[in-house]
């Protein structure tokens, strides 16, 4: 993609347009059915909101248990002291102006013969379609030691919520000098980028109240998302305050002792932290295992076209929970992803033909204040598959001007101010 074409397609994004790398959306008033959407987060709300735009007749229904979301996109920013918690909280009432029912319980499992979903409450939702959005869950003791009591001392806050404040407060209590430690693993995880731009982050609250700290990261990989840019802000913010650790040097990190703050690599390294932050193997939401729709690598098989699973039919399911390589588990992909499969529910009911999907990601990485960095992607279906448009996307310039870099962090501050007003109804 051409600088002038990249800049052109990031500000789009930014903007916020509703239907960018999305099909042709038409509306069906005639529509009518049931469709119960589970999660509501960036793929599940969207679904929600767009069944309900798209065919008013619809009877859509949310069920999440949270009665205000907080997103996991700038969640790093909260750590970093740049944003509120508050400010990265989102509630339902914009989908329920919308004609969305909105049902605050978890959702325990299903029952694809009966098309029926049992919740925490009790009650049961009859279906005609079903979404599931369910996010990931962690793989307890994938690493050794790390389970969900090892948790509460070395959190991985790679869900929004009491992990992301309990994170906060560990790095509040540190002493200047300490050490903050972050275990990374390997593909695939949700927010590929996230754990780099948490390092930023966290560079950024201990550059302005611990100078002295140090920050240790071990990757279970070699190569990450936007990884020269990256390394290229680390060094130009904060100095030598990151330093990073690939599998080829003994990255890999294979045993947790949570109380004692320690981890083991694979070739025997010990590392002690002052803050342990692991970041564990992931899998689909345990719905999706439930339902039936998970393949043995604990992600969801889809089709290309829809979204629909290969597994179950009149089921779709969204977001970081899939298997939709090359694109990435992201927020940005989760809502274009949701806006495909909602209008092909609506065609499919209606007994119209489905629009021809596209896709699009972008997903904005914060450095430090006024400096952002970028990576941007469009896909389409081809042949069942999900693949990369030709000359699409691409990241950002490696040796960005400091206006390019404001730029962008501005973008990024447009980007999630838009979608969360185009999801929940209100600017984030």
């Amino acid at each position: 993609m051409t600088p002038f074409s990249r800049r052109h397609f990031l500000s789009a994004l930014a903007a916020g347009s509703a239907t960018l790398g999305c099909p042709a959306l038409v509306r069906a008033d005639g529509a009518a059915g049931r469709v119960v959407v589970v999660g509501g987060g960036f793929g599940g709300a969207t679904a929600a909101r767009y069944l309900k735009r798209l065919a008013p007749h619809l009877q859509v229904t949310l069920v999440e248990p949270a009665q205000r979301f907080h997103t996991c996109p700038f969640s790093n920013l909260y750590l970093a002291g740049l944003r509120s918690w508050d400010s990265i909280g989102h509630g339902y009432d914009g989908l329920r102006v919308a004609g969305v029912e909105v049902i605050h319980a978890m959702a325990d499992d299903v029952d694809s013969a009966r098309r029926t979903v049992r919740l925490s409450t009790g009650q049961s939702l009859a279906w005609d379609r079903l979404v599931l959005s369910p996010g990931v869950d962690m793989r307890w003791n994938a690493l050794e030691g790390y389970d969900e009591a090892a948790a509460t001392l070395a959190p991985h806050a790679w869900k929004a919520g009491p992990q992301t404040q309990l994170l906060r407060r560990q790095m509040e209590a540190m002493g200047d000098g300490g050490t903050f430690v972050m275990t990374i693993p390997d593909n695939p995880f949700r927010c590929p980028p996230g754990p780099y731009e948490r390092a930023a982050m966290v560079a950024h609250y201990f550059s302005r109240h611990k100078p002295r700290a140090k920050i240790l990261l071990l990757d279970a990989k070699d190569n990450f998302s936007k990884k020269a840019l990256f390394l290229q802000g680390w060094k130009a913010r904060y100095g030598d305050m990151i330093e990073w650790i690939g599998l080829s040097d003994d990255g890999q990190v294979t045993r947790v002792d949570a109380g004692q703050r320690e981890v083991l690599t694979a070739f025997g390294q010990k590392h002690r932290a002052d803050v342990l932050n692991v970041i564990p193997p992931q899998k689909a939401g345990v719905i999706a295992e439930r339902a039936g729709i998970v393949d043995a690598s604990g992600w969801v098989p889809v089709k290309a076209e829809s979204f629909e699973s290969r597994q179950v039919a009149g089921i779709y399911a969204l977001g970081d929970a899939t298997l939709a390589a090359p694109m990435p588990k992201s927020a940005f992909a989760a809502n274009t992803q949701a806006k495909v499969a909602a209008a092909a529910i609506v065609a499919e009911l209606t007994g119209k033909a489905a629009p021809v999907p596209a896709y699009a990601n972008t997903c904005y990485s914060l450095i430090g204040p006024g400096y952002g960095i970028s990576v941007a992607g469009v896909y389409q279906a081809e042949a069942g598959r999900i693949v990369e448009v030709p000359g699409s996307g691409g990241v950002s310039p490696l040796d960005g001007s400091p206006d390019f870099r404001a730029a962008e962090a501005r973008y990024g501050d447009s980007w999630y101010a838009a979608m969360t007003a185009d999801i929940w109804g209100q600017p984030g």
